[in-house]
């Protein structure tokens, strides 16, 4: 890219803020880190650094793994996700009391120190640790991987001068620019995320930072490794060589920074720490910036003792002056995160788990089924654009039907900051113009059938096979007469529907489904029967050697009112091939539903979201809703189901995450009501996985919806879920009351309810005991889990 001449500030700051806003758009973030300084004992000698200091009597050159892990659990505490390890450059090569104590450590060398401390952080505290060790070699830096998600080395300058005698840097050997150089380089080759940076004021020209720059660009094109790039700015220090040597004012560091942002491009994240700059910092972001760093709210800046952190408040503020909007961020980027090969095996699980469905850090300790964790932040009504006239212009032309694009799907899911309110606010604006304040419920029971499955689906807690005995209750497959039970109780509930699933049994054909529909008819003829998802009548007509179109034409004349259009989980075969991989694919989901539609069977429409996928692939996933419902209209509603983690094998196994954030689960909510409307009437939400709280704030962000009164419920429970198994009519609509909308019982089909069916449900008194049938065979022809 050209160099920009140097009398062209304002022209660069526009080009560098054009291209920040290519890369990242209104979203600038910050990484919420705890400042670990494991050693200040340093080899170098640099004339402007307080943080390394020789060797004081009394006490420790190292830092306790006790105190090293206190620090670690004030930053859990406080919502940090950073560990961010800073120490001095090889102190045991100048100073004998550092070799003694990292013998007495069991260690030969610093860096073997840091990565026993580093991975008791990670494991301890699922903090991720970010190592700054100084010069490494290829040895080193393959010890720190496996306990670290990225490390970091200033390469500060180029210039010969600094290491001159009278120099910043003289004595410094670990300040050769061709060893720090060769440090980076070295990172690139292990493919471990890097943070680099220069440090400006300390006596080089503006060329030599440029090619600074350049050098790292240079290694960046080769290996592609470099994260972030750092511009920061010398600040003089009291009792170091340089305590009178000017510092570089704000102009000077915009410079740079956009010098930085026209050398790297959109996609690289250029920072600035704020805590170096006064009052009206949030200036840098007009230059092109869109980080500000680690920020802690536990700990100091070591390194700077003397320029406190800004708040989070205050930094928010200073962000929003710019018009952007502030986010948490991990130490680790989400292209490394999302592209396999960046991250050791062993820390990948703990980032997973603290990231959210775009890479960046949660932002709420909520997930979903957790009965202990009340959503924390529910939206007010929105009171300005949060994301500017192009967001106004995607809502308007989603209200008015529109059939939006992928790629604006995904904006709307990704929203933060005050668009989320935006977003909120207009779909429930939406909900209100096509439903009206009436929230509907039905009242229904749940049977699933057998718990048994031949399938493997990574998600799923609730199936059981001969490998899954430490999975929650023992394998059943319930006997036709204990189904006609349950159904005929149901009926003298009040109930209008039975909900009929289970897993997919080895040993069933399609007349065992038609033997459940046909007791559970027996039992209440009158009752609506919900059953069989896409995977279940699939297997069903595979048994039976026909089409799936005609065993849907049989269970249809044997009574099947309509199917669940479960077995989804999310329409895009990249996903599915780690999430479900024997289960059907997104076209052969969609098949049969549309089969479904052909025949005259209505079908929910469902999407689990919260594991593995990420919001263009959501975004998908709603696009095939949209298009199926304008072939067909058989869908009477979208069920967003999040994806409930605690006991789920793919989580367990360090594969998932732990489930949507709260803003995500709103937003997937509103934007289902946008992105489907006006095809899709209907936008239910789950108590079962959300609670009261969750699934009130939901009707508020489009949802029209509650579900069931479910009477069992057994496969949320099975993954953790803490929300209970029935709720009643009484409580639904003291759930739906208390938000100022009016309650009203429908049938599966958004009917009316007759008065003696809502009779039998106000006077329905407790359930028997359920009798869970003992499977006698857990698979066929292999095992199951």
């Amino acid at each position: 890219m050209s160099v920009l001449p140097p009398d062209s500030s304002g022209n660069a700051f526009s080009r560098a803020a054009r291209l920040r806003d290519d890369g990242f758009g209104d979203i600038v973030t910050y990484s919420p880190k705890v400042f670990i300084p494991l050693t200040k004992l340093c080899r170098d000698v640099c004339g402007y650094c307080t943080f390394s200091r020789p060797p004081r009597a009394g006490e420790r050159a190292y830092m306790t793994a006790d105190e090293v892990l206190a620090v670690a659990r004030a930053g859990g505490e406080a919502g940090c996700t950073e560990a961010l390890f800073t120490l001095g450059d090889k102190p045991e090569r100048r100073y004998r009391v550092a070799r003694e104590e990292l013998d007495a450590l069991g260690h030969d060398s610093t860096i073997s120190y840091l990565a026993e401390m580093a991975g008791l952080v990670l494991r301890e505290t699922g903090l991720l640790p970010h190592l700054n060790p100084g010069t490494m070699t290829a040895a080193d830096i393959a010890m720190l991987r496996p306990v670290s998600v990225s490390m970091g080395l200033m390469l500060e300058g180029l210039s010969p001068s600094l290491s001159t005698r009278g120099g910043p840097h003289y004595g410094s050997p670990d300040k050769d620019p061709a060893a720090r150089l060769e440090t980076i380089r070295l990172a690139g080759e292990a493919r471990v995320p890097f943070t680099t940076g220069i440090l400006i004021g300390i006596g080089e020209t503006r060329d030599e930072r440029r090619a600074a720059l350049r050098a790292i660009r240079d290694l960046h094109d080769e290996y592609g490794h470099i994260q972030e790039i750092i511009i920061q700015n010398f600040r003089a220090k009291p009792g170091t060589r340089m305590a009178d040597a000017p510092e570089p004012d704000i102009l000077d560091l915009m410079q740079t920074v956009a010098d930085a942002r026209e050398a790297f491009g959109a996609g690289m994240s250029i920072q600035a720490p704020p805590n170096l700059s006064a009052a009206g910092f949030g200036a840098l972001i007009g230059a092109g910036l869109n980080d500000w760093g680690g920020v802690s709210p536990v700990t100091p800046d070591h390194v700077n003792p003397e320029a406190p952190w800004p708040h989070r408040d205050v930094l928010a503020a200073e962000t929003a002056s710019a018009g952007k909007t502030l986010a948490p961020r991990l130490p680790v980027y989400p292209g490394y995160v999302f592209d396999e090969g960046w991250l050791d095996a062993a820390v990948r699980p703990y980032v997973l788990k603290a990231m959210d469905a775009g890479g960046l850090a949660r932002n709420d300790r909520w997930s979903p089924g957790d009965a202990a964790a009340d959503p924390s932040a529910v939206p007010g009504p929105a009171s300005v654009d949060g994301g500017g006239g192009q967001l106004r212009a995607l809502l308007d032309r989603a209200a008015d039907g529109a059939r939006l694009g992928e790629r604006d799907i995904a904006r709307l899911l990704e929203a933060r900051g005050d668009a989320v309110a935006e977003v909120v606010s207009a779909a429930d604006t939406l909900r209100r113009q096509v439903c009206g304040d009436t929230v509907t419920y039905a009242v229904n029971r749940n049977i699933n059938y057998t718990n048994v499955c031949g399938y493997r689906c990574g998600f799923c807690a609730f199936s059981k096979g001969r490998l899954s005995a430490n999975l929650r209750g023992a394998p059943y497959d319930l006997a036709l007469d204990e189904i006609a039970r349950r159904t005929s109780e149901a009926w003298a509930r009040g109930a209008t529907e039975v909900c009929l699933q289970g897993g997919i049994h080895p040993d069933y054909t399609g007349e065992t489904y038609l033997e459940i529909l046909a007791a559970a008819k027996r039992a209440a003829p009158n009752v609506h029967v919900h059953a069989f998802s896409p995977l279940e009548v699939t297997q069903g007509a595979a048994t039976l050697g026909i089409p799936v179109r005609e065993f849907l034409i049989r269970l249809r004349d044997a009574g099947l009112g309509s199917l669940p259009g479960t077995a989804a989980e999310i329409l895009d075969d990249e996903v599915r091939a780690v999430l479900c991989p024997d289960k059907l694919s997104t076209g052969e989901w969609l098949d049969v539903v549309e089969a479904a539609h052909d025949v005259g069977l209505r079908t929910t429409a469902t999407i689990m979201f919260g594991h593995l996928e990420r919001p263009v692939h959501q975004a998908r996933h709603l696009l095939h809703v949209r298009d199926l419902q304008e072939r067909t209209g058989g869908f009477t509603e979208f069920v967003p189901l999040p994806f409930v983690h605690m006991e789920a094998p793919i989580y367990l196994k360090g594969m998932a995450r732990r489930g949507p954030t709260f803003r995500e689960t709103l937003l997937m909510h509103a934007v289902a009501r946008l992105a489907l409307h006006p095809l899709v009437p209907h936008i239910q939400t789950s108590w079962v996985k959300l609670g009261e709280r969750g699934a009130a704030a939901c009707l508020n962000a489009g949802a029209d919806d509650v579900g069931g009164t479910l009477m069992n419920e057994s496969i949320s429970r099975a993954a953790g879920a803490a929300h209970g198994q029935e709720y009643g009519p009484e409580k639904l609509a003291a759930l739906i009351e208390d938000i100022g909308r009016t309650s009203r019982c429908r049938t599966t089909l958004y009917e009316p309810v007759d008065d003696d069916r809502r009779a039998a449900a106000s006077a329905a008194t407790g359930l028997l005991p359920v009798v869970e049938t003992p499977a006698t065979r857990y698979a066929h022809g292999g095992e199951a889990a």
